[in-house]
């Protein structure tokens, strides 16, 4: 049963402010409020399995009478300002409330209407609320009791005795009231319920005069309190029994007291004896630790700062020379760095065995890096003075010395250089030098030798030709010299023109001398100059470059190997000149702070960079006097030349772009590039000087045939060359040249008809571009053979003129009198233009005469016409085909102008195909 007819949800403990109870209160306030409706249960809960859109259902009782259970889905609006009631059930039309599951907590539940509608509820707590809610709304207001499925029984057992949140709508109103205040109340258990009744049954009339009830059951209140009193009073004996227990029981709690005070006497007693010797272990503890602490530093003085009697000896008298005493040399070396390197505590530098030990090993670097710099001194200055790797053992090879058994003997000093390196910087730069100053003393000697048998080699290509300096009146001894002048013992020739000029002055008796152009070329081929001499310089070259390249990598990898050069980023550079001073154990060297400061690198390659143009500061001098020389005796060479250096130069820069050999024959390789390009432009030149005889006929230009030799040649050198690009960009340049002094020449030409000379020398460019098949010059081949094609074509029409003069006068002039306007019927209406004036001038052209007049043609281009492009026929056979065609279209005037006059040309045009055919077979 309940109480006072109001229901509530339980809660007997604080309220908490919270934003659901500010829900709640806002949704009583705004939406049940004015529809006299109050709120007792509210759940967050959005749809299940769909995108979460938050609503609210709302359990609500209507405050008139009878009153209305309803469900409510309260929803926010789109803007967010206000709540708005979307939809409405009764409580009635609830058939099942499904909670999912009985055992686990499960925030979705289902209400079973007309239709299921699937909730997720925002908790497990609030949705546990929402059902206990409806479960007592359905056990109070409706007689068709809900199915609740899924619930555990254990909650609906407890939801009768939960308290209930239902507004005290009798005694409050919801708008003024505090809409939270609570009725509690208890509902009656079985037995309270049996027991009413039973005293219901005793009174009759309990239910007809509840105050006679409730009287009687006063008085049975009042006598229940008497006997509870005198029950009190009859249990006096009894307490004072257990009071006196009580006073037994606090006396035997004072003995216990007593003993327990005596125990913890004597335990005090023990505490105190404990503690002496607890402090006297830690005494003890602390003195054994000091021991080991001290025992562990004497121990690593002793394994660390101690250097063994071997090593001292191998510092102090090691052998140098022999692989066993250089390695012991090594090893002692590297302990004794160590030893100096150890990282002292703090300290240890103060005590006297420490210092001592100090003194010694400073003692035995000192020592051991002066005999170890006074020994490769000697090594150095050996080498440097080693007259036995001259060139003449080399001289029919044309091969550098190889120097491989001296670096693989310094390379077993690697490590002592780098420990010297690490402990004696000023001796270690001291060595760089020296090493520098005596090595390239030596390579400079090689060096120096090496080119003088190449150029010898290379001066003796052209003497085996027949042409090439047979005309020079001098001897072998005079080339030598030459070469001696080019290449200079001072060194001093770094491809200025000076010495060429000196020698060019030297052999101004000889054409070849006078000029290194392309026409000269010519000339030279003229006179046996042929492709296996030059092929042979071109070896001769390349055994150059070939010998050079493994010896600078060779040394480049010494040195850094041997100096440890890779190993630092931040160099004093060692080439740096030194001030020396005298000591002890001879010269050492040190480099001034500014000249330090003034060579410092930022890298281990700009050293070894420095190092390699100082051990090899001849080759960049010597290479550019034979390049010199190569394009002094046949620029030609410079093709060559180019094709190989460019090779070498991708090659070194695969390798190392930084190195110096790539740097080093990048600089050769613009001087054989201005070379070449001096070529060209020397090409250009003498076309341009060209002078044609007037007396002669013209024919195939000199410079047209010097194209086509530099060409052939150009495409045989450069095939598959990495320096393409510039051969294309020469051909360019020449062809232009050759195009455009072609035309001045033909302009120039008074023998040969200028059409004669362009077409002549623009079939033959067209031949050799076709057969050479240039890719570059795509454009200008067209170009030449439309050239060609179209001073053909004028030369004949120019030509033809002349056979029948007067004939072409006349039909010239019939066609200036139609274009006046004449009607072509009435030309011969004309007085100058009749029938008889037109035969007339045709019985001047009978066929002997034809004849006659193409014969005289014939011979007239045959003068005009050079033998070499045999372009007579070609140019006959045109002709025919351009008098066929005039013979035609004087046949159509006749036809249009002069109808039904039945004049005919004296010759037919099978009397001058045999006319053609006849000319040409009798020359």
């Amino acid at each position: 049963m309940a109480k006072g007819g109001a229901l509530h949800t339980t809660g007997g403990s604080t309220k908490q402010v919270s934003t659901m109870t500010a829900i709640k209160h806002a949704l009583q306030r705004d939406i049940f409020t004015p529809n006299d409706e109050r709120l007792l249960g509210i759940v967050n809960v959005c749809k299940a399995g769909k995108k979460k859109k938050n609503c609210f259902l709302c359990a609500t009782v209507s405050t008139e009478r009878p009153v209305q259970v309803k469900v409510v889905k309260v929803k926010k609006s789109d803007k967010g300002d206000f709540y708005k009631r979307q939809q409405t059930w009764e409580l009635r039309d609830l058939t099942e409330v499904d909670a999912k599951d009985a055992n686990k907590e499960n925030p979705e539940f289902d209400l079973h209407f007309e239709k299921v509608y699937r909730w997720l509820a925002s908790s497990t707590a609030e949705k546990n609320s929402f059902i206990s809610c409806i479960w007592k709304l359905n056990q109070r207001y409706l007689r068709k009791k809900v199915e609740f499925v899924n619930v555990s029984s254990q909650l609906l057992e407890e939801l009768p005795k939960a308290e209930e949140s239902v507004p005290s709508g009798e005694s409050q109103s919801v708008a003024g009231g505090d809409e939270d205040a609570l009725d509690d109340y208890q509902e009656l258990s079985t037995r309270e319920e049996q027991d009413i009744e039973g005293m219901m049954e005793v009174c009759e009339y309990a239910i007809s005069n509840a105050e006679a009830f409730a009287e009687q059951l006063s008085k049975e209140l009042q006598v229940l309190d008497g006997a509870n009193i005198q029950s009190i009073m009859a249990s006096e004996k009894q307490v004072n029994i257990l009071m006196q227990l009580l006073d037994e029981a606090l006396g035997e709690v004072d003995t216990i007291e007593g003993k327990l005070s005596s125990y913890e006497e004597m335990l005090q007693s023990v505490k105190d004896q404990m503690d002496q010797i607890s402090q006297s272990n830690r005494l003890i503890q602390i003195s054994n630790t000091n021991n080991g602490k001290l025992l562990d530093e004497i121990q690593f003085l002793v394994n660390y700062m101690d250097l063994s009697k071997g090593h001292i000896r191998a510092l102090q008298d090691g052998d140098l020379t022999s692989p066993k005493g250089i390695e012991a040399c090594i090893n002692a070396s590297e302990a004794l760095l160590q030893c100096m390197n150890v990282a002292l505590r703090p300290g240890h530098d103060k005590l006297s065995a420490v210092k001592q030990q100090q003194l010694l090993f400073a003692d035995l670097r000192d020592t051991f890096a002066r005999r170890l710099t006074n020994h490769l001194n000697n090594v150095f200055v050996h080498q440097g003075h080693d007259q036995s790797s001259t060139l003449s053992q080399h001289t029919a090879e044309l091969t550098l010395p190889k120097h491989n058994p001296l670096h693989r003997d310094l390379l077993r000093y690697a490590k002592l250089m780098e420990w010297l390196k690490n402990t004696h910087r000023e001796k270690y730069e001291g060595l760089s030098r020296t090493y520098v100053d005596y090595m390239s003393r030596l390579y400079e000697r090689e060096i120096k030798d090496f080119f003088e048998i190449a150029k010898i080699k290379m001066a003796g290509t052209t003497k085996e030709a027949k042409g090439k300096f047979a005309t020079l009146p001098r001897k072998e001894s005079a080339l030598k010299q030459e070469t001696e002048s080019l290449h200079g013992s001072s060194g001093k020739l770094t491809g200025s023109t000076s010495s060429l000029n000196k020698l060019t002055v030297q052999g101004s008796n000889s054409r070849r001398s006078q000029s290194s152009s392309l026409l000269d070329m010519g000339n030279m081929s003229a006179s046996d100059l042929d492709v296996a001499d030059r092929t042979k310089f071109d070896k001769i070259f390349e055994q150059v470059l070939s010998e050079l390249e493994p010896l600078c990598l060779a040394e480049q990898d010494f040195i850094s190997k041997f100096f440890k050069l890779q190993q630092h980023l931040t160099v004093t550079p060692p080439l740096a000149q030194p001030e020396a001073e005298e000591t002890d154990g001879g010269m050492s060297s040190r480099v001034p702070p500014q000249a330090e400061h003034r060579h410092s690198f930022s890298s281990e390659k700009d050293l070894v960079r420095l190092m390699m143009n100082k051990i090899f500061q001849s080759i960049e001098t010597e290479l550019n006097s034979l390049i010199a020389l190569g394009d002094k005796i046949d620029s030609f060479n410079s093709l060559y030349m180019l094709v190989k250096m460019s090779h070498h130069v991708w090659t070194a820069e695969n390798v190392d772009p930084a190195s110096y050999l790539s740097t080093t024959l990048g600089n050769v390789l613009v001087t054989v590039k201005r070379n070449f390009d001096k070529c060209i432009s020397g090409q250009i030149r003498q076309m341009e000087e060209e002078k044609i005889s007037k007396k002669s006929k013209v024919g195939i230009l000199p410079f047209v045939t010097r194209f086509e030799e530099f060409a052939e040649l150009a495409e045989t050198i450069f095939r598959n060359a990495e320096r393409r690009g510039d051969l294309d960009k020469a051909y360019v340049k020449l062809i232009r040249a050759v195009f455009m002094n072609v035309e001045k020449v033909a302009n120039e030409s008074q023998k040969t008809p200028r059409d004669v000379v362009m077409m002549e020398n623009f079939h033959h460019i067209f031949s050799t571009l076709s057969r050479l098949k240039i890719s570059c010059l795509d454009t200008e081949r067209r170009e030449a053979k439309h050239k060609y094609t179209d001073h053909l074509q004028s030369y004949v029409i120019n030509s033809l003129g002349q056979p029948l003069e007067k004939l072409n006068h006349f039909f010239e002039g019939v066609e200036a009198r139609v274009a006046q306007g004449v009607r072509e019927e009435e030309v011969s209406y004309q007085l100058a233009f009749n029938k008889q004036e037109l035969r007339k001038v045709i019985k001047e052209y009978p066929g002997k005469e034809v004849k006659k007049g193409l014969d005289n043609l014939y011979k007239k281009v045959d003068k005009h016409l050079c033998e070499e492009e045999s372009l007579l026929q070609v140019v006959w056979h045109s002709m025919q085909d351009e008098f066929i065609r005039q013979y035609k279209h004087f046949e159509d005037l006749i036809g249009r102008c002069y109808p039904g006059s039945g004049i005919t040309m004296e010759f037919t045009i099978q009397d001058m195909l045999e006319y053609f055919s006849s000319i040409a077979q009798s020359h």
